[in-house]
């Protein structure tokens, strides 16, 4: 129960320059499969961050040329967050999911002396659990979302997009007429054609990942393990009885974390 962030934290840090176009920036979070970016000054000091989902926020899903021109011509510096949130590499690592619950975020910049070092995402927090968690603590069911976004198959992709910014969910599950999973859009999905002056015509299912689907009444270790051996961030919970039916809900990495940071929680005592 004594693990330091530095046990878990990725080592090294992504960053680009504020001047940075955000075209470039979808083209760097694409590549490297990751959620987010540091953002540093000429100094290359980290100034900020910008992820994912402040790229899903812009204008690009405008069909007007000239909003998308205006888009085109932003810089990191000009969607980044900031400043930083950040956390020392011997903090407990309890200590940085009590954060990133209290702080609603999903990552942490490591520091080491103020020297910045690594980061330690949401993700990384429940490899952790994956490896140390005795089998059969606690099943899906009793920490799934039962609120989730939905869309069908035929949906445009800038519509799903725009329900994701404005409802602040991260994902959207796509389901045929029938409402069977077919697959879920993210905003990593949505980047390699955040800036193509066709994406207002595309569907979500061009884009869309293949649905990691887990049954309500699995172990939450057990869907730990498979969010980290597919790298996937949530999983769609189906009733293990009737799996091509309607969704029961959604697990999330996020979901994981908020109960090891709950204060009844045996990460707690």
């Amino acid at each position: 129960m004594h693990t330091k962030v530095r046990d878990f934290m990725r080592p090294g840090v992504l960053t680009c320059r504020k001047e940075t176009r955000i075209g470039q920036v979808a083209v760097m979070l694409d590549q490297h499969k990751v959620h987010s970016l540091m953002v540093t000054d000429r100094d290359g000091r980290i100034i900020g961050v910008i992820t994912d989902f402040d790229l899903l926020a812009g204008e690009w899903l405008s069909q007007d040329p000239e909003s998308l021109n205006v888009m085109k011509s932003l810089t990191a510096g000009d969607l980044m967050s900031s400043p930083v949130a950040s956390i020392e590499a011997d903090a407990p690592i309890k200590e940085a999911a009590d954060r990133m619950i209290k702080e609603v975020i999903r990552r942490l910049l490591v520091t080491d002396q103020g020297k910045p070092v690594g980061v330690i995402s949401v993700s990384d927090i429940v490899a952790h659990i994956a490896m140390s968690a005795p089998i059969g603590r606690g099943q899906v069911g009793d920490v799934m979302s039962d609120a989730y976004l939905v869309c069908r198959d035929k949906t445009p992709i800038a519509a799903a997009a725009r329900a994701m910014t404005s409802t602040g969910w991260r994902s959207v599950v796509v389901v045929d007429r029938k409402g069977s999973p077919l697959g879920v859009v993210s905003g990593l999905d949505l980047l390699p054609v955040c800036l193509d002056d066709e994406c207002g015509t595309k569907l979500v299912t061009e884009v869309m990942h293949p649905a990691l689907t887990v049954p309500i009444d699995a172990t939450l270790q057990e869907a730990a393990n498979k969010m980290i051996e597919s790298h996937y961030h949530r999983l769609v919970v189906i009733d293990p009885e009737d799996p091509d039916s309607m969704p029961l809900g959604v697990i999330s990495s996020f979901d994981i974390v908020g109960l090891m940071a709950h204060p009844n929680s045996v990460w707690q005592k």
